[in-house]
């Protein structure tokens, strides 16, 4: 048999690179929705809220729902304490943190249960601080509360450092709804997820 032309073999190997690109985003884009479309909620250490944006000291809609949800699982008494994130963004006076205590406090959270972390401006920023700070109160296990499709890559974060992680997405019904007018968001976390087991960003 003659040997195959080099733009045989080429076309060969580049089917067999898309072929294994592909199936990879496939098992990462079900394992977002795995983890999106579960609610592991439990008795904890502490709740933790990754931070969204505020505008002029108001929480963004994202952010609302996050703190929304945070102020139902402790109402349930599932934890002691509420962790606040999110640094200062660019032109912002107050940080993400900062606005989110106010919101919770005017929900019914007393300051006495809640730690803020006000200096992080990634998900891995603010794991990393809020690993530190509950693991010198020696509090490591955390109901963490985010979007649905962020939670996979949260989590993989959180665990890096150390922590021993519930997830509890803001929502869990409508996934293919919320794909269909957020297509970028969720393809941008199920790429992120797998990468995140090998670096932090």
């Amino acid at each position: 048999m003659p040997p195959r032309p080099p733009s045989a073999s080429r076309r060969r190997l580049l089917l067999s690179v898309v072929g294994v690109t592909a199936g990879l985003w496939l098992c990462s884009a079900t394992a977002v929705l795995w983890v999106a479309a579960r609610d592991r909620a439990a008795p904890s250490d502490a709740i933790v809220v990754l931070g969204a944006a505020q505008y002029r000291g108001r929480p963004s809609p994202v952010l609302r729902s996050r703190l929304d949800h945070a102020v139902g699982l402790y109402a349930r008494g599932l934890a002691p304490q509420v962790v606040l994130t999110g640094g200062i963004a660019e032109g912002d006076t107050a940080s993400e943190a900062a606005v989110s205590r106010r919101y919770v406090m005017g929900a019914g959270i007393p300051e006495s249960a809640l730690l803020l972390e006000n200096e992080g401006r990634t998900t891995s920023q603010s794991l990393r601080a809020v690993a530190q700070l509950l693991g010198a109160r020696d509090r490591e296990r955390v109901i963490l509360v985010s979007d649905p499709f962020h939670l996979l890559r949260a989590g993989i974060v959180a665990r890096r450092h150390g922590l021993t992680v519930r997830t509890s997405p803001t929502s869990t019904g409508d996934l293919l709804g919320r794909i269909a007018r957020q297509p970028s968001y969720f393809f941008s976390e199920s790429v992120k997820a797998p990468v995140a087991f090998l670096f932090e960003w």
